[in-house]
């Protein structure tokens, strides 16, 4: 029984830790968190990203899955935490510029669940005129009554045989 008070305890305390470190401005309701989402991973080839404002707007367990079909025409997807997203792609998104813009969005909303529909562009400099990539992250939140966590980003980029349907191109 000590084992489990304890594990609740550790869980609790990282849980909080996380809360702690959040600027209040970034999770106060859900265009904050979705603009700071896009925000953190944004910016200029060769300027650092702030990993740990990323970090703090996800639960502790918070996941981050690309998707999409290979060449042959196989479903592929990666199941990554938000360190793993970071080691990954954080060093290829502060060498070569990123910038992905929301462009698009639908809500549902139930209690303290939300899940968005958040249609995306992407440049690698703020100047380039047209994306060289679009999509959509579907985003899953939770409200604990405080402010908002993001729970899941997956993502799908755009393609052929996936265009993106008007309906996700207006918010």
């Amino acid at each position: 029984m000590k084992k489990v008070a304890y594990l609740f305890l550790f869980c609790a305390l990282g849980f909080s830790s996380r809360a702690q470190t959040a600027k209040p401005e970034d999770v106060a309701s859900m265009d904050a968190i979705l603009t700071a989402l896009y925000d953190v991973i944004s910016g200029p080839a060769g300027e650092k990203r702030d990993w740990e404002r990323m970090k703090s707007l996800f639960i502790p367990e918070g996941r981050l899955i690309p998707s999409g079909k290979n060449q042959q025409g196989d479903l592929v997807y990666r199941w990554w935490s938000v360190d793993e997203y970071i080691q990954t792609n954080g060093p290829a998104l502060e060498r070569s510029g990123f910038y992905e813009t929301e462009i698009g969005r639908r809500v549902e909303e139930y209690g303290t669940i939300a899940h968005v529909f958040s249609t995306y562009e992407t440049r690698r400099s703020a100047s380039d005129k047209e994306p060289f990539m679009r999509g959509i992250n579907s985003i899953q939140l939770l409200n604990d009554g405080k402010r908002w966590w993001i729970v899941s980003v997956m993502w799908m980029g755009e393609n052929p045989q996936f265009p993106l349907p008007d309906k996700y191109l207006r918010k």
